[in-house]
């Protein structure tokens, strides 16, 4: 099992409090993961303050822009995979997202992991892009794909799609990778389809290992429909972690937290239908061995890789002593 440290790039407002974390306090997050022995560092990506934050604080939010940051810390690190966790293709133009991410593989000698969505905030996106307000997003975020993957692996590349335009381009230089790993973030069934068709791997976000079993075999199902071999598809998932001495004391540090607000944000989306004790169970939320236990039920249902995973806490301090926890106590189980 691989496991990796969601940098605090765009979650002040959502998953924590505001303010929360500087410039450094981001850069220093990924440094120490690296250091404490974890796979990856992921940023996620806002564009603007998405309205339920606006409405929940009083200051703005910083939102440190992913793939800058990324790129600032490859400098700084030498094993740490950087991975985007996750990118909202609506809000990204292809060309320069292209550009963009196949320069930091080149510059992090190829470990870059790029987890993309269509993102849960659909008033973010009409507000950065109000010429595509009426755009299917799902139908976007599968033309940027394809267009990402034509830009980097033709030597001159066109698209022309519903939403997606753009002629005769040349793009070099390529990613290092070959093919670079995309991995296609949600729950939705559009996202297993884009997993199954276009992608390295499915990123779904806060489900139990009978979801991640259940997605799997859906994702198989597509795959061969189109020929393709689902060995080929990595299994991700992002999930909240909160650890404590007891199952209480876990519970009532997550409520304590900002985190609580974040699910509540998404109740009309990712969290539909989903209470308060199944959303805890979904996560990595009790005591070391409790998750250890959860984590192994995750790799019986064939996940491989936790990536991005969100530390609770009400400060940095409080966010990276529950990442030094994790790694003593719950990564040596799973070597």
């Amino acid at each position: 099992m691989k496991f990796g440290v969601e940098i605090p790039t765009c979650t002040a407002g959502m998953m924590h409090p505001v303010p929360f974390a500087t410039a450094a306090d981001v850069v220093d997050t990924a440094l120490e993961a690296e250091q404490l022995g974890y796979y990856d560092a992921g940023g996620n990506d806002h564009l603007n303050t998405m309205q339920f934050v606006r409405d929940a604080w009083a200051g703005p939010p910083d939102y440190f822009e992913p793939l800058v940051t990324l790129s600032h810390i490859a400098a700084r690190t030498s094993v740490l995979r950087l991975t985007t966790g996750i990118m909202v293709l609506p809000l990204r133009d292809p060309v320069l997202l292209a550009k963009q991410v196949a320069t930091l593989d080149q510059l992090s000698n190829g470990r870059v992991l790029l987890g993309v969505a269509v993102g849960g905030y659909r008033d973010e996106f009409e507000r950065v892009r109000p010429d595509l307000a009426d755009a299917n997003r799902a139908e976007l975020t599968r033309e940027t794909i394809e267009s990402l993957r034509a830009l980097w692996e033709q030597r001159t590349a066109g698209y022309h799609g519903k939403y997606v335009h753009f002629e005769n381009v040349e793009s070099y230089p390529k990613p290092v990778q070959s093919p670079l790993p995309v991995y296609s973030g949600g729950n939705a069934t559009g996202s297993l389809r884009r997993a199954a068709e276009l992608a390295q791997g499915w990123l779904p976000a806060k489900v139990g290992p009978d979801k991640i079993a259940e997605g799997r075999a859906r994702i198989a199902g597509y795959a061969d429909a189109i020929g393709r071999d689902p060995g080929e598809i990595v299994t991700a998932l992002q999930s909240v972690v909160c650890l404590g001495d007891t199952p209480e004391q876990a519970r009532e540090t997550f409520l304590g937290s900002s985190f609580d607000l974040f699910r509540k944000s998404l109740s009309r989306t990712m969290t539909k239908g989903v209470d308060l004790d199944a959303y805890l169970a979904a996560n990595l939320v009790g005591t070391p061995d409790e998750v250890c236990a959860r984590v192994d039920a995750y790799q019986r249902a064939g996940l491989s890789h936790l990536t991005a995973l969100l530390f609770v806490g009400n400060t940095v301090e409080e966010m990276r002593a529950q990442l030094r926890r994790f790694a003593r106590e719950v990564l040596p189980a799973f070597p």
